[in-house]
Parts: structure tokens; C-alpha cells; sequence
């Protein structure tokens, strides 16, 4: 398998292509401080090619080199983080001191 992944800012996406073809996506929301990854879509043809966790490293490491916190709503994304500890320093800490 030759999938290669890219960010696609225009489209606020990481894509996945094997050649022309689109294999899958990773839906970004990017802030200052935080990035939010709310879907990502495999196309049914590549499951189980490891395309979804192609898209999770790219976003991930993309989001490290930017000093981003991360915030997976993506179920996807949230379940790789938790198998992969060296990830686990990305994750989103609310750290407000607002108190009532």
C-alpha cells in the first residue's frame, strides 16, 4: 500500500490518496491554541489498510509541531490517542480557574 497523506487547508482536512484516489480524510477545526478533530472517513474499498491510522499520526504529529492542543470529538481519533500513549501529552486539558 502507497497512501500518502497531506494536509488540505482549503478543505480544513488531512487526505489520504493511494495515487488519485481519495482513501480517506481527517476533518480539522484549527485555533491559535487548539485544534478540534470532529470525523474521519475511510472509503469502505481501503478499510483495514491502516489509512485511518495513517490520517490520525499525520494530524497528530501536524498538531504537535504546531504546539497545538488536541480535542478528538472524532471517535476515531479519541480511541487512537488512547492506544497510543506517545500521543497522550496532546489531549486537551480544560484548565480553568473559574470557581462559582
Amino acid at each position: 500500500m502507497d497512501i500518502a497523506v497531506t494536509d488540505a487547508p482549503g478543505r480544513s482536512r488531512f487526505e489520504a490518496r493511494e495515487g488519485d484516489r481519495l482513501a480517506g480524510f481527517a476533518e480539522y477545526i484549527r485555533s491559535e491554541n487548539l485544534v478540534v478533530y470532529p470525523h474521519t472517513e475511510v472509503d469502505p474499498a481501503f478499510e483495514g489498510r491502516g489509512v485511518g491510522s495513517a490520517l490520525a499520526r499525520a494530524a497528530l504529529d501536524d498538531a504537535r509541531a504546531r504546539d497545538l492542543a488536541v480535542l478528538a470529538t472524532c471517535p476515531f481519533i479519541a480511541g487512537w490517542m488512547g492506544r497510543h500513549p506517545e500521543y497522550a501529552d496532546l489531549a486537551y486539558q480544560n484548565r480553568s480557574s473559574v470557581q462559582d
